[in-house]
């Protein structure tokens, strides 16, 4: 099946454009003295030292985006990566389409689709300062509808591969399908037990401060969430034409 194979690298390029974006512009914020006395030297708001913020939490990916230059690398990365999510999810709609022998757009199509229409909206606006509080709220919803919209479109299709696993058998690792599962679980419960901690303004809630903690959660959640489609790409395996 043609699909197949698509989905297949698409999910490779998904997994590692924004892998390396998020990555290459934490590296420029850490080392900003490599771009020192050229037309690319790094805003001060955008360098920090060196640390590991999959860990300590020490700086935000909005942080570590947002400045100049790194956004020359994030912008179009994420822009690039949401038109990459459209195919991907156009191309599991075909395949189920044809699995089932239906002709319709299933939920997670809709909902993928609209999770890069949000990535693109959160990308575009990223680093675009207004102090109107209305502004800032809708930063706050645009990122996390991609977040909402994205856990219901994987929910679906790891769903309708369940349903279809008789069919697929062949075609598929089936320990893999069984991650994606749990990935998705994991994601999907994270999101319940945070959403409404990381969605409150501030960094002090009931007197803690969580500032490190929401910068951790948000590197760690974000390679969460890319994962399922480097999980994409081993489950299915490889067609020969």
């Amino acid at each position: 099946m043609k699909e197949i194979t698509q989905i297949r690298k698409l999910s490779l390029w998904i997994f590692f454009i924004p892998l390396l974006a998020i990555n290459l512009c934490l590296f420029v914020s850490q080392n900003p003295e490599f771009l020192n006395n050229t037309f690319l030297e790094v805003d001060q708001i955008g360098r920090s030292g060196f640390s590991i913020p999959y860990l300590d939490g020490s700086l935000s990916i909005s942080r570590a985006s947002r400045a100049f230059p790194q956004y020359l690398i994030f912008k179009p990365s994420m822009i690039l990566t949401a038109i990459l999510l459209y195919y991907y999810w156009k191309n599991n709609n075909d395949l189920v389409n044809n699995l089932n022998a239906t002709s319709i757009n299933y939920k997670f199509k809709t909902f993928g689709i609209l999770s890069a229409i949000f990535l693109a909206i959160h990308s575009i606006f990223l680093g675009i300062k207004f102090d109107i509080q209305i502004y800032k709220l809708f930063r706050r919803l645009v990122l996390l509808l991609f977040i909402i919209f994205e856990l219901i479109a994987q929910g679906y299709l790891v769903y309708h591969f369940f349903k279809l696993k008789m069919k697929i058998e062949k075609l598929i690792n089936k320990k893999v399908l069984i991650m994606k599962f749990l990935l998705v679980s994991i994601l999907v419960t994270v999101a319940l037990i945070s959403i409404p901690l990381i969605s409150l303004p501030g960094n002090n809630v009931f007197g803690y401060n969580v500032k490190f903690f929401k910068h951790a959660l948000e590197w760690d959640y974000f390679i969460g969430v890319i994962s399922f489609y480097l999980l994409t790409f081993l489950m299915w395996k490889k067609i020969k034409l």
